[in-house]
């Protein structure tokens, strides 16, 4: 595969310098420095204040509504179709952070027509930030990109990451994606925290769930949720609740433009890119 998808991650066989639980094939990892905390002061109280006012002018944030899964859908493929087929056998692990409490709602396969490579949408229920703010998508979408060869093996990865892809080889074997606690961004397992961009990663984002508790606590008032992740750094990278993603696609459909296969089985969501650049054409 050539070329670098904005950010190239590396996966790490060295120990990790702090225990992570992950169940995928490769898992050593680099801790990183836990990020300072700081507790919410009297600003944090009167930004509450604030925003819980936009809230009450607002209205109530938006809710999901997930169509129901149509029965004919033009552009699916049979379940013994050599597509199919190879869009599950190649469908990645899923290792949820623990104390992950939206669930998967639905999940889309779609093979590219000409390029060897599939992409996996996934549909969450919610978000932990934002879900108070008026006519914001309700769902939270996220995409994971598996690249093959002429063998039918995986060679490449590419994840969606708070607005990066991240791309990284893989060894031929079963692809094993870590999700993050409450917003879902999709990481190879195994990559090393040190190549996540700056300021998107893990460190930041768990000190995140101390500072942005007053979104948290608004979003909770329409719609359920947790206020704030209440347990340790360590704890936060414990990616220990195994999915077989082969056994959750609701269709899998063979096209290049996937978005009229996403919006009737997602309904309205938040289009994530379709397919990573730079993909090779198959040989």
């Amino acid at each position: 595969m050539r070329g670098i998808i904005r950010v190239w991650t590396r996966l790490t066989h060295r120990p990790s310098d702090g225990p992570v639980t992950s169940g995928a094939p490769v898992v050593a990892r680099h801790a990183v420095g836990v990020a300072v905390l700081r507790q919410i002061n009297g600003q944090g109280r009167k930004l509450t204040g604030v925003l819980l006012l936009v809230v009450l002018l607002g209205g109530c944030g938006p809710h999901a509504h997930i169509p129901l899964r149509p029965i004919d859908l033009p552009g699916a493929l049979a379940e013994s179709d050599s597509g199919a087929l190879l869009a599950r056998s190649l469908a990645p692990v899923l290792y949820i952070q623990r104390d992950e409490t939206f669930p998967l709602s639905r999940v889309v396969a779609v093979v590219h027509p000409t390029r060897r490579v599939i992409a996996y949408h996934l549909l969450w229920r919610d978000d932990v930030n934002g879900s108070w703010i008026p006519f914001t998508v309700p769902t939270d979408e996220e995409v994971v990109w598996v690249g093959y060869d002429s063998t039918s093996a995986p060679t490449d990865v590419w994840t969606y990451w708070h607005g990066t892809i991240l791309h990284t080889g893989w060894p031929k074997s079963q692809v094993g994606i870590d999700v993050q606690w409450g917003k879902h961004g999709s990481l190879p397992a195994g990559i090393r925290e040190s190549s996540l961009p700056k300021p998107k990663t893990l460190n930041f984002f768990y000190a995140a769930t101390r500072f942005l508790i007053p979104d948290q606590v608004l979003g909770r008032t329409v719609r359920k949720g947790e206020v704030f992740f209440p347990h340790s750094y360590k704890r936060y990278r414990d990616f220990s609740r195994v999915m077989l993603l082969s056994d959750k696609l609701d269709v899998i459909a063979k096209t290049e433009r996937p978005e009229a296969v996403l919006q009737a089985i997602f309904g309205k969501y938040s289009h994530k890119p379709d397919w990573p650049e730079g993909i090779q054409s198959r040989r």
